[in-house]
């Protein structure tokens, strides 16, 4: 089945860029070089009243619309008084610096699974609404509940304006949600999907108390899209198979999994993770070590016939 991974975008972002890079923004020109050029007159909407907003703004006001203060915005707002005139770098490199991004480590996948990753990854950010992992992008600065002028609520701007783009391109696929609230807001989910599945982090004591993870929870992420590309996974089954960081298993009976195989996934961090994995990884190379007996044993009887 073919899926999609859900992505949020990062508040860190890389500088620079290719300044010879087509402009993205041009609308009215449709080798854009953006897989959702539709939503540019949008963008341009929300760049424009972005920058006029700024413009009038105090300095707590604009600390207040970026979210940040002191010499970092300075920086954001220099930036996104700049955002038409910025030299453009693919999306998953601007955003290599945020945490999940890093953990995911793109430019160390195999180009299969990098291929995989630019193919079925949709990313959620609040300037430009959706974006594939390798759209072009200039740096900037807005997050997903920003509010901006008339337009109000980021999030809230764009629900109506990408949901059907969104919910046509999920149709009947597997979907893998590593959206936070902040991003998801932005979507109205018509369940169009085939399953989508999301998972929650616990580390639990040698008492059997669990405490929700939220700490780390985006390096696991990055790991957690770095092993679906890597194994193309599109279902909970996989996540077997999946040696996380910190020894994270799947807890079957905490999770809530539907007819459909979607559903909530926990995962669990639990004493005894390293003998356990241990004890899987000596029976797969003995499952493997059989199998590979097995078909040389074939091939021995298929040379004497």
């Amino acid at each position: 089945m073919r899926f999609s991974i859900l992505l949020p975008s990062a508040e860190g972002k890389e500088a620079g860029g290719n300044p010879l890079a087509p402009d993205m923004f041009d609308y009215r020109s449709s080798n854009t070089f953006n897989y959702f050029s539709e939503l540019n007159p949008e963008r341009r909407a929300l760049i424009d009243a972005l920058q006029t907003q700024m413009e009038e703004a105090t300095e707590a006001e604009l600390g207040a619309l970026l979210g940040v203060k002191g010499d970092t915005l300075e920086e954001a707002v220099a930036i996104n008084r700049d955002i038409y005139r910025s030299p453009l770098m693919a999306a998953v490199d601007r955003y290599s610096p945020g945490v999940m991004y890093a953990a995911m480590d793109f430019a160390g996948l195999p180009t299969g699974s990098q291929r995989r990753l630019l193919e079925n990854g949709v990313i959620f950010s609040g300037l430009f609404g959706l974006l594939r992992p390798d759209d072009l992008i200039p740096n900037y600065r807005l997050r997903m509940d920003a509010k901006v002028g008339d337009l109000g609520k980021v999030a809230s701007y764009w629900r109506p304006v990408l949901s059907d783009h969104l919910n046509a391109l999920l149709k009947g696929q597997a979907v893998w949600n590593l959206l936070s609230g902040t991003h998801e807001a932005a979507w109205d989910d018509a369940g169009t999907y085939a399953r989508m599945i999301r998972l929650k982090f616990y580390r639990e004591d040698e008492s059997g108390e669990r405490t929700a993870v939220s700490h780390g929870v985006k390096e696991l992420r990055g790991a957690l899209v770095a092993f679906i590309v890597n194994e193309t996974a599109d279902g909970v089954e996989a996540l077997e198979e999946w040696e996380a960081p910190d020894g994270y298993e799947v807890d079957h009976d905490g999770s809530e999994i539907d007819e459909s195989g979607g559903g909530t996934v926990v995962m669990v961090s639990s004493p005894g993770w390293e003998a356990r994995r241990k004890a899987r990884r000596k029976a797969r190379a003995q499952e493997e070590a059989e199998a590979a007996a097995a078909k040389a044993a074939r091939e021995r009887d298929e040379d004497d016939d």
